[in-house]
């Protein structure tokens, strides 16, 4: 869970492209809108998104080892060869026993050493499967259930460190549905094609997995069809995404002894007092209904199903980190089956990105020495503090809003915590034992390190200076229970940011991107959240109501896009994202008019304006080929919506995109006034 939960103007000057650089000038990176990058035959009102970007995903065909390519993914792949010199250097050096480079480079050196790998086949899973094994009776179940989480394979919930939601200083236990080896519990329970499709795939990549650990066909054929079924009820007492997202139904507190009340059938003392947290203290039950379905089918279930399940786990939690055969099955499902994918990444990059998901910080402090100046921490903080500006004149202009709600906004606007490149304290590794002679027992280690580190917080004030992403990460989050915006160092880079580009487009990228962020701690979930971070009610009922009554709109206008023939995007299940592109997009907008306000007339660059080019800055952040399988998968488990939907979907609701392209009613994408959108 703790991955899983797993969530900026230049100078005083206002002009973003004179920042700093460690580079010479010859290598910076302008930003170019030509011909070759656009689809001039296309027109603007007609699909902006193809005449912004149709030469872009031209050039940029979707590689056989992608489900997804686009401009933020090549930026993602570019951060990855950075890290790369970084881990390769970290091996080659040969560091000193318990150094980060030792750490680091004995993580990769074991991922990367295929030979050792195939030769142990998966021996280095067997004491686990031996276990499952020796179960004798239910009561041998639990601890194995313990030992599992400890080592964050997750076998039916997250057990997991947050802030409690009501008390946002304080950090408490928590748990999360989990046990599914499909990404959403809708593809066990669907009637369409590719749901059935699915489930037939997934019956055989499991049959294939307990072959591989010894069993024969016929045995193996059962034990799946035992899993399915088992993961089939657990499926039926998941809660939707949608369901996930209402924060007052996901927090339901108890002490130990309200949790065993509430699933008497389950042992949680002993299962407790197996991960070591006997004294929990509080803890937040996110989906009771989950929870009491697993607690009556730890009574109900036979010992060989519970069996058959937890092998699975232990099987399937693992593939990746085994041989080739097992390598190979895993991606037949999660990369070909679910995603399209036609091969897989080049091996270094999926022990790369183990790498620096186990020693995230310790490989973060490398990548920021290397590739992020402080002066770009220091100018990058001016930028958000200009967006934080713009946002306050955008709730000053809100006319369907109180006066009484416009102060509480102010105010938490105004509390926003920003974290821009890196953390101020790095994490310390030395407990985290790395060696060069087993790749997953390094996994292994990782994660237990990870667990323990995870529970050591429970009890304990929140660590306001904790980050939740690493620095390499491409990507940016914010909190609503620590109201902050996170900025890692490795998104400031073209083509969200530009260190040589004009005002309009960097506005346009990152600038919406800070927007984007801010936007969340006011969209429909963030905005349940006061300015210390607490769940409570900070609007008026008038302004909720008035509030919900806009959004609904998007959520009628995303709901009528077909993302293929016959299948639909779903607004509300994205709604948040929207809310927030909508937003950041009205907000970095006002924010660039007040930056140029004292300059005058702006000149036009590659023939277009400036205001033409804040639209084409913030479209070509989104370019990207996508496959149709993809396409199916994220619409119905992605809270965000795809590429082409993040441009076409919030911009028609803008006055300044028609006004900067010279729009009218004729246009394909032209929305009436009265129906549009309008919230930030």
């Amino acid at each position: 869970m703790q991955k899983k939960y797993l969530m900026l103007v230049c100078a005083a000057s206002l002009t973003l492209g004179a920042c700093q650089s460690n580079q010479s000038k010859k290598e910076l990176i302008k930003p170019v809108f030509t011909a070759d990058d656009m689809d001039l035959s296309v027109k603007p009102g007609e699909n902006f998104y193809q005449y912004a970007n149709g030469g872009w995903m031209k050039q940029h065909p979707l590689p056989d080892d992608k489900s997804r390519f686009g401009s933020f993914d090549l930026l993602a792949e570019q951060s990855k060869e950075k890290v790369k010199t970084i881990v390769e250097k970290a091996a080659a050096e040969k560091g000193a026993e318990g150094s980060l480079s030792q750490k680091i480079g004995d993580f990769y050196g074991a991922g990367m050493n295929t030979e050792v790998i195939n030769q142990a086949g998966y021996t280095p899973i067997q004491p686990l499967l031996d276990k499952v094994n020796n179960i004798q009776t239910k009561a041998d179940i639990t601890p194995f259930i313990s030992e599992l989480t400890r080592l964050q394979l997750t076998p039916l919930f997250y057990f997991y460190a947050s802030a409690d939601q009501k008390n946002s200083e304080m950090t408490i236990a928590g748990i999360y549905q989990s046990g599914l080896g499909m990404p959403d519990r809708d593809y066990y329970l669907s009637d369409d094609e590719t749901s059935v499709k699915l489930r037939e795939a997934y019956v055989v990549y499991l049959t294939k997995l307990f072959t591989m650990t010894g069993n024969t066909e016929d045995d193996a054929a059962a034990l799946a069809q035992t899993v399915m079924a088992f993961e089939t009820q657990l499926a039926e007492a998941s809660n939707t995404r949608l369901e996930n997202r209402n924060p007052h139904a996901t927090y339901n507190k108890v002490d130990v002894d309200g949790l065993s009340q509430m699933a008497p059938q389950f042992p949680w003392k002993a299962y407790l007092k197996g991960i070591d947290m006997e004294n929990a203290g509080d803890i937040n039950v996110n989906q009771p209904t989950f929870i009491k379905e697993v607690a009556l089918m730890y009574e109900v279930e036979s010992l060989d199903t519970w069996k058959a399940f937890l092998s699975s786990v232990v099987i399937r939690k693992t593939a990746s980190y085994l041989s080739d055969d097992f390598v190979n099955a895993n991606f037949a499902f999660y990369g070909e089956a679910l995603s399209g994918q036609k091969a897989m990444e080049p091996r270094w990059k999926r022990i790369l990105e183990s790498t620096s998901s186990a020693l995230g910080e310790a490989v973060g402090q490398l990548f920021v020495a290397e590739y992020f100046p402080p002066a770009a921490k220091e100018r990058m903080d001016n930028l958000v503090e200009n967006l934080r500006i713009a946002f306050g004149q955008r709730i000053d202009q809100l006319e369907w809003m109180s006066d009484e709600t416009k102060t509480a906004a102010h105010e938490k606007l105004a509390a926003i915590r920003v974290k821009i490149g890196y953390p101020n304290k790095w994490r310390d590794y030395t407990e985290l034992k790395i060696d060069a002679a087993s790749y997953l027992d390094n996994v292994l280690a990782s994660n237990r390190f990870e667990f323990a580190y995870e529970m050591g917080k429970i009890g304990k004030a929140v660590d306001k200076d904790e980050w939740r992403m690493t620095p390499q990460t491409v990507n940016a989050y914010y909190s609503p229970v620590g109201n902050e915006v996170v900025f890692p160092a490795a998104i400031l880079q073209p083509p969200f940011f530009y260190l040589d580009g004009d005002d309009a487009v960097n506005y346009g990228a990152i600038g919406v991107v800070i927007g984007h962020e801010m936007t969340h701690g006011f969209d429909d979930q963030g905005r349940l959240y006061g300015k210390d971070g607490n769940l409570q009610t900070w609007w008026t009922d008038e302004d909720s109501e008035r509030f919900n009554s806009r959004t609904q709109i998007l959520v009628d206008q995303f709901n009528q896009i077909e993302v293929l023939p016959g299948k639909y995007a779903d607004g509300e299940l994205s709604l948040g994202e929207n809310i927030a592109d909508l937003g950041g997009l009205a907000i970095s907008y006002q924010a660039y008019q007040n930056a140029i306000k004292e300059k005058g007339n702006i000149a036009d660059i590659d023939g277009f304006t400036d205001e033409q080019r804040f639209f084409l800055g913030y479209s070509r952040v989104w370019a990207q080929n996508i496959r149709d399988k993809e396409i199916l998968r994220r619409t119905k488990t992605d809270v965000h919506s795809l590429g082409i939907n993040r441009v076409n979907g919030p911009l028609p609701n803008l006055q300044e995109f028609y006004d900067a392209f010279n729009l009218d009613k004729a246009a394909a994408l032209f929305i009436s006034p009265e129906y549009r959108a309008t919230i930030w």
